[in-house]
């Protein structure tokens, strides 16, 4: 995933009509139904995390076996 463009804006995020609207990048436009939009909420929170985690840990030369 190095050669991807890495954004440093959040999408915008609205609920129309009973479905969510994203609207990202590089005009990005999801529509998706509650369901799918919280599990990728849950998915995009686990993701932020650990790549928070692995950015605090990069400067750290021990690394555990």
């Amino acid at each position: 995933m190095s050669d991807q463009k890495i954004y440093h804006q959040p999408s915008s995020v609205t609920a129309e009509d009973g479905d969510v609207l994203i609207l990202g990048p590089d005009d990005v436009h999801v529509t998706m139904d509650p369901d799918a939009a919280e599990e990728t909420s849950n998915r995009l929170l686990e993701g932020s995390m650990k790549a928070r985690g692995q950015r605090h840990l990069r400067g750290y030369t021990h690394r555990a076996q």
